[in-house]
Formats: structure tokens, C-alpha cells, sequence
């Protein structure tokens, strides 16, 4: 049962499930659910896909997700980002509007879900981690950049186009002569009132008499007023004869049984769209997870969030939906509701569901500028402007991962906008791993410290040096090491010994090995003993396996002061001198 347990998480929480955590749930399940129909809606016309679609991705997938996930409180559905994802991936194999179109947004989601679930089976979740958090951030900055510009159109009432930001910038600019007024009218209200709702709607409710946790759950919902408002106006002043353009019919009823393509050409297409698509909604969506786990004091297993996932995808296809993942907003306001299990999901599918039974033909007369409102002020949340100088003060190589990723999604592409941020942050991973950090130190005064000579006034003796490795060695600094320690002896014509302090090695590969056992030859050539000090277990276990110990010049010591002690006193002298008298002795 145990083992079962661990793919489906539900036998471990259904077994104290009871009436008091079914209410929590269910309250949860209609805010979050009130929250997700006109987002998802909205989320889905990002896509390129019909509005309904956005309903369809956010029913099975939710189920689903109830019955794989580990976080309690995710809600799953249509993200901002994984949509524009979607829009740019199929708009590459097909035109917006057509069934091959529809038909490359599911088979997106079918091989997402396999993807997450293989590598979730496989428990390589961590192959995430090479999505560094300037490349993420800056990736979801550049997005939301992107996502609020496309939608300017929608509120403007204009025809516009684009794959990158000058793209958009341009076409934009050549269509603003054909501005229509009534959706301008429409789009920039809704735009400010959705923003002050995020802000200034909660005390306004507060001070009207509300609970702080009731005033901020119904500022929430603001979207819904907003969708109820201008479908309202919409009909009152008829303005789609005046050229407004509207949801239109949206088809009533549950979601259809789709069946991805295995067509091999489009898989060929579609693989590495689907995997970036996998990655980024994974990142995110277990990022959330952990965040609200933490507050409760619960934990999430993230190759199971792998597995999750990737059922909600292809149950998403299966539906006739496109790829979903957990969502921030959506999350956050599934937990301040109170949702204690995944139960909530499965209650708020039952909703959308019920929604897209009876309150699809209302939904005809709702302005397109609407949902564009509703993209625009959901998606700047994401950019965020502190960032860049933050990373620019504590790492120059950090933020040039963080703008080339803005620069390049921006100008390129969400897909070579990612991909470059990767090759970035893995060249500069590589640029630092070569070239580690060492430092020459000696003992603070009266302890058994030791410390770097160019920070602190420590004791030295001349013809003892000792220096502390601060990575593992590996083939990418293996040959650095060799030269570094090498030029060092070479300044100090006196020297004796050298101690490598192996505090900071946790592995030594076997380039590794090969540069000590080359800088153990060519400093016993010149006379001189190399001593390791507090060598790690595991490592020292791996160099017992081979002759370099016994080939050694020197000793192995258990800690660094030993070895200095012992080594200082080695040609007579009583003890240390203070590292400025050993300089001068050099």
C-alpha cells in the first residue's frame, strides 16, 4: 500500500479526509472556480484557440491532477506563459483558427504529459534545476512583456501581428489609425478597474464593513464583475453593431473526446516546443508548491509533481484542451480559500464543468477587449523591474544570463529565448566551475583556524604554503589547479611543503586525480612535499583505491593545524611568524 501510495497520493490523504475538510474544499472549489472561468476563457484566446478550450483544459486536468499530485493546494489549469508558449509552437506548423491548428495545441499537451510522466517515472525532476532562477526570471519577465503587447490590439479594436516585440511594436503603430473607439472605450476601463480591484478594492471592502480575509477574496473576484459589466453594456448599447468584436457562441456542453496525432511529421515538429513547454511549467507550477506547502509545514515530492503534471496534460488532450500547469494567482487564492487536499480541484472541475453545461450562451455577447483586460493585468504582475539591478550588484555573470534571456525572447521568441537563457547559464556555470576559488591561508592567532591570507592577520612560516581548495576537481578545473599551484611555488624560492586543505573537495573525478599526481611529481622533483589535510571520507576512500597514496610525497592529515604545526617546525623553527615577516622573509 505504502508503494502504491507513492504514485497515487490520494490513498494518503483520502484516509483522514471527513465533513470538516470537505467544507473547506468545497468553499475553496467555488472561489477558485468563479476566479478560473473567465481565465481560463481568457488564457485560452491567448493560445490562438477558441474560448471553450480554456474551459476543456480546465476540468479532466484538474481531476487528474487530484489523484497524482502531492501539493495540497496547486490548481492547476491554463497558465499565461504556457499559452503563449502553445500560440507560438502551433502557430509554427499551422494557421490560427484552423482544425490542424486545434489539432497541434492538443497533440502539445499529449506529448507534455508523456514527457513530465516519463521523467517523473525516471525521477529526473532535477534536470529542472538547469533552469537557473535569473534565466526563469528573466524568461517570465520578457513573456509578460510579450503576452500584455499582443493584447493591445484586442483593446485597441485593431488587426495586429507579430512573433517578437518589434514585430508587435510595428504592427501595432501601422494599425492605430484604425482605432475603434467603442472598444477603446470598453478595453482601457476595464483595464484601470481590474488594476485598482488588485489594489485599492480590498480596504475600500474593509472599510465598508468586510472581513480582511472575505474583502480579499471578493477583490478576487473582480473578473467576473468585469465579464458580467460589459456583456451588460454590450447588449444595452448594441455594440457589436458598432464593430465590437465578441466571444461570440461558445459551444454548450461537456468537453468532447479528442485523440492526439500520432502523425510522426507534426511529433517531429512539435518535441522540442513540447519539452520547453514541460520544463517551464514544471519550474513554475513546483515553485508554487513549495512555497505553500511551506506555510503549512507540508512537503511535495517533485518527481511525483512530475507525474501529476503529466497526467493533467494528457488529460487535457484527451479532452480537447492544451498544456496546462499550476498557476500562481489561482494557487494562492485556492489556499488563502482554505482548500486542505487536492479534493478542492476535482470539486472546482465539477464547477467549470457545470459552467460549461448552462452558462456557455451567456457568455455571446462578451467583449473580446474583456478577456484581453484580463491577460494584460495578469501577466504585468510578472515583470519584474527589481531584478536586473539586484543581480547586477551581487553577480555580474548572473545578470548576464537574466538580460541575454529578456533580450533574446523578446527579440527572437519565447522558444530561442529559453533555449539561449539554458546555454547561457550553463556557459557561465562552466566559465565559474573552471576556475574555482583557492586561497592562500595561514592560522588566525590563537586558534586553530585558518583563514585567507589577503582577509585576515594570520600566522605564516615561509617554507610551508598552504592552500585551501574551495570546489570539487573535476575535469573543468583539473589543469587550472595544476597551473595555480605551480605558479604560487614558483614566487616562493624557500618553500618545502605545500598543504592542499580539501575541506571544501566533496569529489575528485579523474582529471582530477591525474593533476595532483602530476603536481606531486613536479613538486618532488624540485624538492618539495605535498600534504593533503581534512580530506573527506568518501573522497579518501575513492584515492585508497588507487597508488596515488602511496606515491605521495608527503602526508595525508587528518586537520589542517596538525599539518601546519608538524610542517612548521619540520627545518627547527620554534612555531609561526606573522604573515607580514614571512613575506618579508620570501
Amino acid at each position: 500500500m505504502m508503494r502504491l501510495s507513492r504514485y497515487l497520493p490520494i490513498l494518503d490523504w483520502g484516509r483522514s479526509y471527513n465533513r470538516a475538510v470537505l467544507t473547506s474544499d468545497m468553499v475553496a472549489a467555488v472561489i477558485v472556480t468563479i476566479m478560473l472561468i473567465p481565465q481560463s476563457l481568457a488564457y485560452a484566446l491567448l493560445a490562438g484557440l477558441p474560448p471553450v478550450v480554456g474551459l476543456y483544459a480546465s476540468i479532466l486536468p484538474l481531476v487528474a491532477y487530484a489523484l497524482f499530485g502531492t501539493s495540497r493546494t496547486l490548481a492547476v489549469g491554463p497558465v499565461a506563459v504556457v499559452s503563449l508558449m502553445t500560440a507560438s509552437a502551433a502557430g509554427a506548423v499551422a494557421a490560427q483558427g484552423s482544425p490542424e491548428y486545434l489539432e497541434a495545441a492538443i497533440t502539445l499537451a499529449a506529448l507534455s504529459g508523456v514527457m513530465l510522466a516519463v521523467l517523473g517515472l525516471l525521477r529526473l525532476g532535477f534536470l529542472a534545476n538547469l533552469l537557473s532562477h535569473p534565466v526563469i526570471s528573466g524568461f517570465i519577465t520578457a513573456s509578460g512583456v510579450l503576452i500584455a503587447t499582443s493584447q493591445l490590439k484586442h483593446i485597441l479594436g485593431i488587426s495586429a501581428h507579430g512573433d517578437n516585440w518589434p514585430a508587435m511594436l510595428g504592427s501595432l503603430a501601422k494599425g492605430l489609425g484604425q482605432t475603434n473607439p467603442w472598444t477603446l472605450a470598453i478595453g482601457v476601463p476595464v483595464t484601470l478597474f481590474l488594476f485598482w480591484v488588485r489594489k485599492g478594492a480590498k480596504p475600500l471592502m474593509i472599510a465598508a464593513g468586510l472581513k480582511p480575509r472575505q474583502a480579499d477574496l471578493a477583490a478576487k473576484a473582480g473578473p467576473v464583475a468585469a465579464v458580467v459589466v460589459t456583456i451588460a453594456v454590450v447588449v444595452a448599447l448594441g455594440l457589436d453593431a458598432q464593430g465590437v468584436k465578441l466571444v461570440g457562441a461558445v459551444p454548450q456542453g461537456l468537453p468532447p473526446f479528442a485523440i492526439p496525432s500520432v502523425d510522426i511529421s507534426l511529433i517531429e515538429q512539435l518535441w522540442v516546443p513540447a519539452l520547453l513547454i514541460s520544463v517551464i511549467g514544471f519550474v513554475e507550477s513546483v515553485s508554487v508548491a513549495q512555497t505553500l506547502a511551506a506555510k503549512r509545514r507540508q512537503r511535495i515530492a517533485p518527481d511525483q509533481e512530475l507525474i501529476g503534471l503529466g497526467a493533467a496534460n494528457f488529460a487535457s488532450a484527451v479532452s480537447g484542451g492544451y498544456p496546462v500547469t499550476g498557476g500562481f494567482a489561482r494557487s494562492v487564492v485556492n489556499f488563502d480559500a482554505g482548500a486542505e487536499t487536492p479534493a478542492a480541484g476535482a470539486y472546482t472541475a465539477v464547477g467549470i464543468a457545470l459552467a460549461s453545461l448552462f452558462l456557455t450562451p451567456l457568455l455571446f455577447q462578451l467583449p473580446i477587449a474583456t478577456l484581453a483586460a484580463t491577460i494584460i493585468v495578469a501577466v504585468l504582475s510578472l515583470v519584474d523591474l527589481k531584478t536586473p539591478g539586484q543581480l547586477w550588484r551581487y553577480s555580474r555573470a548572473d545578470f548576464a544570463a537574466h538580460v541575454a534571456t529578456i533580450g533574446l525572447t523578446l527579440l527572437a521568441g519565447v522558444e530561442l529565448g529559453v533555449i539561449a537563457g539554458v546555454a547561457v547559464g550553463l556557459l557561465l556555470y562552466l566559465w565559474r566551475a573552471s576556475r574555482p576559488h583557492a586561497a592562500i591561508v595561514g592560522r588566525v592567532p590563537e586558534t586553530e583556524h585558518f583563514r585567507n591570507i589577503d582577509r585576515h592577520k594570520v600566522f605564516t612560516v615561509p617554507h610551508v604554503l598552504s592552500i585551501r581548495i574551495d570546489e570539487s576537481l573535476t575535469y573543468l578545473n583539473a589543469r587550472w589547479l595544476e597551473e595555480y599551484v605551480l605558479e604560487r611555488v614558483s614566487e616562493r624560492p624557500s618553500l618545502r611543503h605545500v598543504i592542499l586543505m580539501c575541506s571544501a573537495v566533496n569529489e575528485i573525478d579523474a582529471s582530477g586525480l591525474e593533476s595532483l599526481e602530476a603536481i606531486n611529481h613536479r613538486l618532488a622533483d624540485g624538492g618539495i612535499g605535498l600534504h593533503l589535510s581534512e580530506v573527506k571520507g568518501p573522497v579518501m576512500d575513492r584515492l585508497q583505491r588507487t597508488h596515488f597514496v602511496e606515491e605521495l610525497s608527503g602526508k595525508v592529515y587528518l586537520s589542517q593545524d596538525r599539518a601546519f604545526r608538524e610542517l612548521s617546525a619540520d627545518d627547527g623553527m620554534a612555531g609561526a611568524l606573522p604573515d607580514d615577516m614571512a613575506r618579508g622573509m620570501i
